[in-house]
């Protein structure tokens, strides 16, 4: 059985899946790889089953060594990622051979790099699913230096070897993020929904899996009661009490006490894996709501 030794783990490395949906009313999120098409880009190109966990690696450098030769795919964040020495082009599959350290350099785009290997990593499932959750506690710990992972048997095609998903790398400048109004919207004065709309918004440096907590003008609640806790999804934008919006995103409680203002569209959520701290972000309203 081949493995995966981690010889160097960077700031936060992760192993992730495609997390755990439906156990909100079981007070479970569902975590889960936070850029989902990068996550199931690198199984697709080493063949893997969609639901074959990888890593996900913030932002670096992070080196990897493979006891038996295997294949391996790189996709999200774009950085220095290199065999030996060899330079390995974002979303390729890529042979790395018995012992070769594979070295993801610091990233100069986006911020969470995916590293699948065909077979998938197995370790051992926590209710259905192999994710770390960093809020519930739940799946694997942070991997350390040292740590060895087995390569599982979640293979389902052959290995991609052209690559027929050309993707940019993750823009640095300033991202717009498709919403709708939250169920608290008439919370907030109509200057605040216009602020949040019309404004460039700052990624915080305390942001992480849980939230990305943004940077600008306190935005002023017209209803100034206190909220029973309500459910939560994925993308929704809490205000706390100091008027600053926190976009939640994988690991965020599955209830909170804060007015949601607006919730990010499904199909937009992926972009907020790849956001770094300084980074801008504006919104704008999906077609048809208002």
């Amino acid at each position: 059985m081949n493995q995966l030794n981690i010889v160097q783990p960077g700031p936060l490395t992760l192993v992730q899946d495609l997390g755990r949906p439906g156990l909100a009313h079981l007070g479970v999120g569902a975590s889960g790889a936070m850029d989902r098409a990068a996550f199931a880009l690198a199984n697709r190109l080493v063949g893997n089953a969609p639901d074959a966990a990888g890593l996900e690696i913030l932002f670096g450098p992070v080196t990897i060594r493979a006891e038996a030769s295997v294949w391996v795919a790189v996709t999200g964040a774009w950085g220095n990622v290199s065999v030996e020495g060899r330079e390995v082009p974002p979303h390729t599959a890529t042979l790395i051979g018995q012992g070769e350290p594979l070295v993801l350099g610091a990233a100069d785009h986006g911020i969470r790099y995916y590293v699948a290997v065909r077979g998938g990593i197995d370790v051992p499932l926590v209710l259905g699913s192999r994710s770390s959750d960093l809020l519930a506690r739940l799946g694997p710990s942070p991997l350390v230096a040292g740590e060895v992972l087995k390569v599982g048997t979640a293979v389902q095609g052959p290995v991609a070897l052209v690559d027929v998903v050309p993707v940019d790398a993750p823009s640095n400048s300033p991202v717009t993020l498709e919403v709708r109004p939250g169920p608290r919207r008439d919370w907030f004065t109509p200057e605040s929904w216009r602020e949040l709309l019309e404004r460039e918004w700052i990624v915080s440096p305390r942001s992480d899996r849980t939230g990305i907590r943004l940077e600008g003008p306190a935005l002023e609640r017209s209803e100034q009661r206190e909220l029973p806790s309500e459910g939560m999804v994925p993308g929704a934008i809490q205000v706390s009490p100091d008027g600053a919006p926190t976009i939640l995103a994988v690991d965020h409680p599955v209830t909170g006490g804060y007015p949601v203002i607006a919730v990010i569209t499904d199909e937009w959520l992926d972009s907020l894996a790849q956001v770094r701290p300084g980074q801008g972000i504006r919104f704008r309203l999906a077609t048809g709501r208002g």
